[in-house]
């Protein structure tokens, strides 16, 4: 099974990536039941010979699928599958829902708070980094930049327990922002939505500035949804829930 170069079904059919496509499958293997709770997924070397698909590709969704909570991987061990439905991905040390509650609670604001105090230097710094951002190619450099982004309006707000609050999120914001931009394809979404805040901020209107972050936040909270809970089509030629592909590798007990 050549999963390197997949489209999706519909009229207009729609390639996907080749992390989403393996990301796909093994969770579908997953809610089938075909890798059932407790069973050891087979090795990275097994699924990449099955799945046809590069070391790098299948590691980035067996990441996404701890994140998800379906597996967990245990050193020397391997990784087994512990939930068979997704409830809320976790970012390092926080869930996805708590994180973006807080996020609610003092970015919005902040935004609020920078369009007041914000000085030309902050704008530069601002208006230079989005720039860049909407340059760059490279996954890694532009989720290292949006957590900077995310700093720099706090530092703007003029309050020093506001940056001390983003840099504890951090680390969170930064595996969520890859999580999104790997498997959910934010990344030009989310320059815009940088853009119309950094602009509110430049017209020093404190209501814009927190209408532009609310907007940004409630999209991310979308695109999470979206990644999370995917709409289920049903295919009758699948052979029912608990059909394993023939190219499907067996779990390893």
């Amino acid at each position: 099974m050549n999963l390197s170069d997949s489209q999706t079904g519909g009229p207009v059919p729609q390639r996907v990536s080749a992390l989403e496509a393996v990301l796909g499958h093994l969770r579908a293997a997953i809610e089938s039941g075909a890798y059932a709770i407790g069973d050891k997924l087979p090795s990275e070397a097994e699924l990449c010979r099955a799945l046809e698909v590069s070391r790098p590709v299948l590691r980035e969704a067996l990441r996404a699928l701890q994140t998800m909570g379906l597996t967990v991987s245990r050193t020397g061990r391997g990784t087994f599958v512990v939930a068979n439905t997704v409830q809320d991905p976790t970012f390092g040390d926080y869930a996805a829902g708590d994180l973006l509650e807080v996020r609610r609670h003092i970015e919005i604001p902040v935004a609020g708070y920078a369009a007041r105090r914000r000085t030309p230097e902050d704008l530069d710094r601002l208006f230079h980094l989005l720039d860049r951002m909407e340059r760059e190619t490279d996954t890694a450099a532009w989720v290292a930049m949006d957590t900077l982004f995310h700093l720099a309006v706090a530092d703007a707000a003029r309050n020093p327990v506001f940056r001390r609050l983003i840099e504890e999120i951090r680390d969170a914001l930064a595996r969520q922002s890859a999580f999104l931009n790997e498997l959910g394809g934010r990344r030009e979404q989310s320059d815009r939505e940088h853009r119309a805040v950094v602009e509110a901020l430049a017209d020093g209107c404190e209501q814009d500035a927190a209408d532009a972050m609310s907007h940004h936040l409630d999209r991310v909270e979308t695109a999470l949804t979206d990644i999370v809970r995917p709409p289920r089509t049903d295919h009758p030629t699948d052979g029912g829930p608990d059909a394993r592909p023939a190219d499907r590798p067996a779990p390893t007990q």
